[in-house]
């Protein structure tokens, strides 16, 4: 199996983790990466450090606290599938977090380092911007959880359903500069559901010089690391594939780089100019 694929712990480990993906784990500086599955009544708490925390209600309710905030029942997405935007707590460094799950709960705790810079908050689901993003084969679903327009010191959050058929984070794009404000460095992190669930989804990993060149085939509750290089991902027939994008770096804003060998696919004829690229 590629380095790149990081697959759920069977059974879960302490805490219902399924994953945990650290900066050490991954060998990069900034992205950390956890999917937790609680039963109703179990209780989670931890303390943020020196790290800011986005908590992704994949799926299920739950109460959540933090050291100056409360939000009882949250969550309304029973399932991923449902395609509703999630509900999300912000959670900033120096702080800590309390989950207790008031049924079945899939959890997603993603982080970065913060800065102090902003208070913890809920971000409902009727917050997150949604939108349909490309053309044809490659139409997707786009959830804007925590986009750089909304405050976080150092975290992007976005969740990505990609109809059977599809391909998406196409033309294949990068971020692996640190040249702004023509491309930024970000680390990223693909977390994959697929519907039904013994589907697969097919991503390709590689750069310019291929030093890098993986085509990856990645298993529903499996994750991908990104830390350079194009990404593209497709969705084979008969298989709806979701997946949540973490992305942090020195700078906490996207700008991304097509693959010049793809970029002609944006402006087919007879389709509006700029509206295939990214995630």
């Amino acid at each position: 199996m590629s380095n790149l694929i990081v697959s759920p712990a069977q059974p879960p480990g302490p805490e219902g983790r399924l994953m945990n993906i650290t900066p050490e784990s991954a060998g990069w500086e900034y992205v950390g990466f956890e999917v937790l599955r609680l039963s109703p009544g179990e209780t989670i708490r931890r303390e943020t450090g020196d790290r800011e925390v986005c908590l992704v209600l994949l799926s299920g309710r739950a109460d959540v606290a933090t050291a100056r905030e409360a939000w009882e029942n949250v969550g309304d997405r029973m399932s991923i599938f449902e395609k509703k935007p999630p509900c999300s707590v912000y959670v900033p460094n120096g702080d800590h977090y309390r989950v207790t799950a008031v049924t079945e709960l899939e959890l997603a705790v993603c982080s970065a380092p913060g800065k102090g810079t902003h208070a913890a908050r809920l971000i409902s689901p009727g917050e997150v911007g949604t939108e349909t993003r490309g053309y044809g084969n490659l139409e997707r679903q786009i959830h804007n959880i925590l986009p750089e327009g909304e405050p976080a010191d150092s975290l992007l959050v976005v969740e990505v359903f990609t109809p059977n058929g599809h391909w998406s984070s196409y033309p294949p794009h990068k971020h692996d500069r640190d040249a702004l404000p023509d491309e930024s460095f970000l680390e990223e992190t693909y977390y994959f559901r697929v519907d039904p669930g013994q589907g697969f989804a097919v991503q390709r990993v590689y750069t310019d010089d291929r030093s890098l060149d993986e085509t990856l085939v990645v298993r529903n509750g499996e994750a991908v690391l990104v830390p350079r290089g194009y990404h593209p991902v497709g969705a084979p027939p008969g298989y709806d594939v979701y997946y949540l994008n973490v992305m942090a770096g020195p700078h906490r804003t996207w700008k991304f780089h097509n693959d010049p060998d793809h970029s002609w696919i944006m402006t087919p004829p007879g389709a509006l100019s700029g509206n295939a690229a990214g995630e």
